[in-house]
């Protein structure tokens, strides 16, 4: 009797949960009655089925969860409805940006496909080149580029770039003023009263990275006060690179009372390793930041940085972007916003020694 029971059971569960986790146009097909193309039809619009045809079909595709590829839906009619954003990894700046791409997408019947390409034999070069093979033309309709490190990649699609690390380019670009940013930052501790001011760099093969160093020099030499290249060490915009260009500023007799970091993570390693030696952050040592990611104002010491308006410049990267697929003119094709600097608790006057 259990048996019987257990097999009556089985077969009530399988009618209610489709057993195919990808269900094709076949199967919809065969469950409403049709034929594969009364259903190809239903999906594409197209005139030759009643309207109650029409909507036993559309009922059944949400049952079975049916979705037509997007291979397939470009072969039709050579448009996904996809647009890609496209970055080299995953981390706190290029996520604050996909919060204003997603928002100007809302409602322009596009989807968003975030794509992170970072592969090949040096990852940190040419991955958008390689993205783009993969998706363009049979996955996404047109592309914003997250810092990509090729100034003009060869595109079959609309493509839009954002904070380009490659500098000038043919393609629209969005980015910020890195380098009055950088001095924001440097006449901010000068007012403090610090003089000797050192800077954990960027890769100095990226633009940003270049402007924000020359920004540095730029607010040091009209202070009077000449460049000391041994406060000057490459942290490479990641945490893990920084460490030990950090401790090489801060473990030194003769160390600096501040430093300025080319972004927010290597800036708050800055004050771990600070931390590490016990110096106290800030009576004994100034930090300032540049991007201002929510780590920026979460972190135990809240950094002062320097903040881009990285919503804003996701919105106007999608905002772009769609009009280039409208077919539309730009007036500016290289928009470059502002930078401000939010004072935190990381900064205080220059310590007496």
């Amino acid at each position: 009797m259990g048996n019987v029971i257990d097999i009556v059971a089985q077969r009530a569960y399988t009618q209610l949960v489709p057993t195919r986790v990808n269900a094709t146009i076949v199967d919809v097909a065969r469950s409403a009655g049709v034929s594969v193309s009364t259903v190809s039809k239903v999906i594409n619009a197209r005139y030759g089925v009643s309207e109650r045809t029409a909507e036993h079909v559309r009922r059944v595709i949400a049952e079975l969860g049916y979705e037509s590829s997007l291979g397939a839906r470009s072969l039709r009619s050579q448009r996904t409805g996809v647009l890609g954003v496209l970055v080299a990894e995953f981390e706190p700046f290029s996520t604050e940006l996909l919060k204003g791409l997603g928002q100007a997408a809302e409602g322009s019947g596009y989807e968003l496909l975030a794509y992170s390409g970072r592969i090949g034999p040096d990852p940190r070069y040419g991955w958008e080149l390689r993205s783009l093979a993969r998706l363009s033309g049979t996955l996404i309709d047109g592309a914003v580029l997250v810092t990509p490190t090729v100034s003009d990649p060869d595109y079959r699609i609309p493509v839009v770039a954002l904070d380009p690390h490659a500098g000038s380019s043919s393609m629209p670009t969005i980015d910020s003023d890195s380098l009055t940013g950088a001095e924001l930052a440097v006449n901010y501790l000068l007012s403090l009263g610090h003089r000797r001011i050192a800077m954990l760099a960027g890769r100095p093969d990226l633009n940003s990275a270049q402007l924000r160093e020359a920004g540095y020099r730029r607010a040091l030499q009209a202070a009077g006060i000449p460049v000391d290249p041994t406060l000057i060490e490459i942290g490479g915009f990641r945490p893990d690179s920084a460490t030990a260009p950090a401790r090489a500023l801060l473990d030194r007799p003769d160390r600096p009372t501040a430093v300025f970091a080319a972004n927010d993570l290597t800036a708050i390693r800055t004050i771990e390793v600070a931390n590490e030696l016990g110096l106290r952050v800030p009576e004994d040592l100034s930090v300032v930041g540049f991007d201002d990611v929510p780590d920026a104002s979460q972190f135990r010491t809240p950094l002062t940085t320097i903040a881009q308006p990285l919503y804003q410049m996701g919105r106007l990267a999608m905002e772009t972007l769609l009009r280039l697929l409208e077919g539309a003119e730009l007036e500016e094709s290289h928009l470059t916003l502002a930078t401000t600097l939010v004072v935190r608790e990381s900064t205080a006057p220059v310590p007496s020694r």
